[in-house]
């Protein structure tokens, strides 16, 4: 398959490099001290299973140097959306599909107000990574895996190929026949997580063992999930305590990323998470207090130091 990684961050890194190594034509967009890392030694993934380097077919700040591909995986902070989906459009033919893995619920309806409805899928990543260095990308944990469909659901010949391109080069790609669900599941955890490390500058293992921080937790999550169906979403009925149990695997100095991101007086997408929640309910009419309360605290921060 011929595939672009738009932008080349933490998710977009590590699957450049495993489609790269397995044989697919990849370009990396990317830009920067990053960029030139990438050109000069190639893209390079610490992982779970070793190191790995590749070598992009093209790696660029350029889009329109890549020409149409069968894929764009698309991970790119929420605020950085729509600037990143104008620079895809040179990318974009007949049927090429743009697989969303952003932070939060809203990234593939976001993208067909610039994009054509027809390329845009939805999809949610299960993986920890960041930029450690220019041309690093590094993975925290073992677990890796990348859930992905038609924004319907519907069953589809190219989701299908880069599920199985994935699914080959040794990461994980399963199924679903329900992305919406595998979307809120996953945002029900990561927006409770968030705000609470973030506004608490506490870690995992403060969550699990300070009875306050857990009952915090607890009750940002309940919101969550009421929001979920509240929008018809059929989350699983016992997600409330699936989510507290996948907690309990989670190393105890690990924090969501907009802990990290406000330690380190980056920008904080909020608006994407907490703001999100509270944006979501408010549309619904319900309360969420304390998602809501989160979001207030983070706000000053939201732009960085």
């Amino acid at each position: 398959m011929r595939i672009a990684t738009m932008a080349t961050g933490g998710i977009g890194g590590f699957l450049a490099v495993k489609l790269a190594n397995d044989g697919h034509s990849v370009a990396t967009i990317a830009r920067g001290a990053h960029l030139g890392a990438i050109r000069d030694k190639g893209l390079t993934l610490d992982g779970a299973t070793g190191v790995e380097t590749c070598r992009p077919e093209i790696a660029t700040d350029r889009p329109d140097e890549v020409g149409p591909v069968d894929a764009i995986i698309f991970g790119v902070k929420g605020d950085g959306l729509e600037a990143a989906a104008r620079a895809c459009l040179p990318m974009i033919g007949p049927d090429t599909v743009v697989v969303p893995f952003l932070n939060g619920v809203e990234a593939s309806d976001r993208l067909i107000r610039i994009l054509p409805e027809h390329n845009v899928a939805n999809g949610v990543a299960r993986v920890s990574t960041t930029i450690s260095a220019p041309g690093v990308i590094t993975q925290t944990g073992a677990f890796n895996s990348f859930i992905f469909a038609e924004r319907d659901s519907r069953p589809s010949a190219r989701i299908d190929a880069l599920r199985d391109a994935i699914t080959a080069a040794g990461s994980s790609a399963p199924p679903t026949d329900d992305i919406v669900r595998e979307l809120w599941s996953k945002f029900a955890l990561f927006a409770a997580l968030s705000g609470v490390t973030a506004a608490g500058r506490c870690t995992i293992g403060d969550v699990r063992n300070i009875p306050q921080l857990e009952s915090l937790f607890k009750r940002a999550l309940s919101e969550i999930v009421a929001i979920g169906r509240a929008f018809g979403v059929e989350l699983d009925v016992d997600i409330e305590e699936q989510v507290w149990s996948s907690m309990q695997g989670f190393p105890p100095e690990g924090r969501a990323s907009t802990a990290i991101d406000l330690e380190k007086g980056r920008p904080l997408e909020i608006e994407w998470v907490s703001g999100a929640a509270t944006r979501l309910a408010a549309q619904m009419g319900i309360d969420a207090p304390v998602n809501s309360a989160l979001y207030a605290i983070l706000l000053p921060h939201k732009h960085g130091r």
